[in-house]
């Protein structure tokens, strides 16, 4: 196995981070090809807990080439914020060990105050983290987005930002009433910024063409989840990047070859951080009881994330949209000891019975069709079998989905995962 892809198979926050931190010890490359730094990803080695928002995952490990791909919008204040956290941890960070393509979109002010503006005013709450990552993408796809080479070259960086910001500063007079910064003060951070980021910037495609022709083993770290994909997920409560596996085509490179797998991770149960409907959710004792024990917090937004059964149709319908070929099923701890625990197996809709959650279908309106299953109380101890009723939870998720979980978690340290296939 040369390539990997890990993706998030539910709505993000599954445990990509852990997964992606130890499977890096075996690649030489770690790649994040879209998303920005409304992405977390917590790590935990003994004591020591790093969250990650920008840099991958990879960058704890010395040998491994961490790579941001020019399908990231990229937030240099918080990069520099960020890599000044992870250094003072004692992780070493050179031009050697992280990459950033000098052609990924920058996250200006201006789009995150059109972020907040947006969420704070407008007539509809999407739940989106305020940290501009739509509005940047927005100039992406309306060809005037600030690059990262921009910041390099003050003279043009202010030339292209008065431009960009024409339309922007209209709305913030005429429709929000809100202050914000002059094009030159702008220009002026962002050039600072950029002294700062320019050691690391590179042409990140070549890069990793040269690493995948010289058959280095590459990893690519998906940020959020398929139920989040701008195209394939529960629009519009959604990101703004394909989050799938077909983000990594257009936002990172795979040089003429194929993913030989594509990692989906999914957790035990489901949740959800912000609006949206969320058939499987659970409003009872039950569900804060799985909230609580599951810690259920975001890394990034620290809003209190929503849980219920783990869905099934759903899931079936990511592993589809992203090719997914095998899973990791992670906080299986969290359902031990739960007396009845149930898995969403179908849905109720328009008077029949559906066990995938195509696009089109409102998840709004349907009716979750509940199985009560054995639960489970393992232990987890080294070398002991899974209980048989664990067992069973696995092959209900396997013959539903009709793929194998081929890695099994149950804590937050490294030590804490079970292999059940081998993968680079």
């Amino acid at each position: 196995m040369q390539t990997l892809a890990i993706i998030g198979s539910q709505w993000g926050d599954e445990g990509k981070g852990k997964i992606t931190d130890l499977l890096g010890q075996k690649c030489d490359l770690v790649v994040r090809y879209q998303g920005g730094n409304n992405a977390g990803h917590t790590i935990i080695v003994g004591n020591k807990k790093t969250v990650l928002h920008l840099i991958p995952s990879g960058i704890l490990h010395p040998h491994c080439v961490s790579l941001i791909g020019h399908g990231v919008v990229f937030d240099p204040e918080a990069f520099c914020k960020e890599l000044d956290e992870v250094v003072n941890s004692g992780v070493e960070v050179t031009p050697k060990n992280l990459k950033i393509s000098e052609n990924a979109t920058v996250i200006t002010a201006y789009n995150k105050l059109l972020d907040v503006q947006r969420e704070s005013k407008g007539p509809v709450k999407i739940g989106t983290t305020g940290r501009g990552i739509g509005p940047a993408y927005e100039d992406k796809a309306a060809r005037k987005a600030i690059k990262i080479k921009d910041l390099l070259d003050l003279e043009r960086l202010t030339k292209k930002l008065r431009q960009n910001a024409e339309e922007k500063i209209v709305l913030f007079e005429a429709k929000y009433k809100t202050e914000y910064p002059s094009v030159e003060a702008e220009a002026k951070r962002l050039f600072e910024l950029g002294e700062r980021v320019a050691p690391f910037v590179c042409d990140t495609f070549s890069y990793l063409d040269q690493a995948l022709t010289a058959n280095k083993k590459v990893l690519y770290e998906g940020a959020q989840g398929v139920l989040l994909d701008v195209d394939y997920g529960t629009y519009p409560y959604v990101t703004s990047s394909n989050t799938s596996a077909g983000g990594i085509y257009t936002g990172a490179g795979v040089s003429g070859k194929h993913l030989d797998e594509v990692l989906g991770i999914t957790k035990a149960y489901t949740t959800r951080v912000g609006e949206g409907p969320f058939p499987s959710e659970l409003f009872d004792e039950v569900g804060k009881h799985i909230q609580t024990k599951g810690n259920e917090v975001g890394a990034t937004t620290g809003r209190t994330r929503r849980c219920g059964w783990l869905d099934l149709p759903l899931l079936k319908y990511s592993v589809k949209a992203s090719n997914i070929t095998s899973l990791a099923l992670t906080k299986v701890d969290i359902l031990c000891g739960i007396d009845t625990l149930k898995i969403c197996i179908g849905y109720k809709y328009k008077g029949e019975i559906i066990d995938c959650a195509y696009p089109g279908i409102d998840l709004a309106e349907v009716e979750p069709v509940l199985k009560e299953v054995p639960p489970f109380n393992d232990t987890f101890t080294d070398g002991k079998e899974l209980s048989p009723s664990l067992k069973s939870y696995i092959e209900t998720i396997e013959q539903t989905v009709g793929i194998p979980v081929g890695i099994i978690a149950y804590g937050p340290e490294r030590s804490e995962i079970k292999f059940l296939q081998n993968y680079f």
